[in-house]
């Protein structure tokens, strides 16, 4: 999937494919959380902090897979 980069001072770059989120952190590890709106990607995307939003709507919203 392609990511697009992102100025976070924990993720490094979000992806979106029909359902599929894909995150990689700072960290290196890739994670895909499963069954995301799309709405959810467009606010992730244009949120003030990708971070906190993440934090605060996806983390412990949806099911993921670690990557890497």
């Amino acid at each position: 999937m392609k990511r697009l980069p992102v100025r976070s001072s924990n993720l490094s770059s979000i992806g979106y494919d029909e359902g599929v989120l894909e995150i990689e952190f700072k960290t290196r590890k890739i994670y895909q959380y499963h069954n995301v709106p799309n709405i959810v990607y467009e606010q992730l995307m244009s949120a003030q902090s990708h971070g906190k939003y993440f934090a605060s709507n996806i983390k412990k919203s949806y099911s993921y897979s670690k990557l890497r």
